[in-house]
């Protein structure tokens, strides 16, 4: 007998997005932030920028939305989100591309494994500069361009569940992204102000290509085990839940951060 909750379907798009255009850093590959290009490109948007550090890895991604999808809008630019004029060049790019953009998902991240004591700086400032600073990097000069043009928008995060769990080895990307969700509250309350939504989610266990290639065995296999349904979430059930949070279907929302997870402790 099929599980539906061990074996979900790919569930179509509902025009949560109709309309409306979207950035994603972080989009090229077979993570989080393809799964959530390829759910807005199903969800209705009117076009599409997505960014990454890797050009060859863009340009096959850029092919890829295209042809599985039947969509042309799509464009991709290359950014590196510790460069802050990397960032403004990717967000002007994406202004002129799409005449204006409604939705930012900010899913560019970083993450090694590492015991505290072990840690160099180094090692530790690059995964905070990437995940963190790099969020609000690209965050405040969205809201500067937003601002400027005066019709509002919708700003999604991407943190993780360890901003509030712990995790050996992990010190370092838990204290990202515990920042990445303090950031995404407190910016929401002055975002208000210019009629723009912030809200972030917080996956637990997300089973992309490069995890399962990266990660040891055993180590994925004690994660899985924590969650109430055995297995990680698939990268577009993650982006799923940032679809929503970018729509008005979420229009009473701003400063959440949702744990997109079905771990019980």
């Amino acid at each position: 007998m099929n599980n539906p909750i061990r074996n979900p379907e790919y569930v179509p798009g509902h025009g949560l997005l109709k309309g409306k255009s979207v950035l994603i850093t972080a989009a090229a590959g077979a993570g989080i932030g393809f799964a959530a290009a390829r759910r807005a490109i199903e969800e209705g948007c009117r076009g599409i920028v997505i960014s990454d550090i890797h050009d060859g890895r863009l340009r096959q991604s850029v092919d890829a939305l295209k042809k599985e999808t039947g969509f042309d809008a799509v464009w991709g630019k290359l950014c590196n989100v510790v460069n802050e004029d990397n960032v403004r060049e990717l967000i002007d790019f994406a202004e002129e591309r799409l005449s204006g953009t409604d939705v930012l998902i900010n899913n560019a991240g970083l993450g090694t494994s590492r015991k505290l004591i072990e840690m160099e700086d180094d090692e530790w400032n690059r995964v905070l500069d990437v995940t963190l600073n790099g969020t609000m990097r690209m965050t405040r000069y969205m809201l500067q361009v937003m601002q400027k043009r005066g019709k509002g928008g919708s700003i999604v995060n991407n943190a993780s569940v360890l901003g509030w769990r712990a995790q050996k080895e992990q010190a370092h990307y838990a204290a990202a992204k515990a920042g990445v969700m303090a950031l995404t509250r407190c910016s929401a309350l002055e975002a208000v102000e210019i009629g723009v939504r912030i809200n972030a989610v917080a996956p637990s266990l997300a089973m992309h290509a490069m995890l399962r290639k990266s990660a040891p065995e055993e180590l994925l296999k004690e994660l899985e085990d924590k969650e109430a349904y055995g297995r990680g979430a698939e990268v577009w059930e993650v982006a799923n839940v940032m679809m929503f949070l970018a729509s008005d279907y979420a229009s009473y929302m701003t400063g959440e951060v949702l744990s997109v997870s079905s771990q019980q402790a």
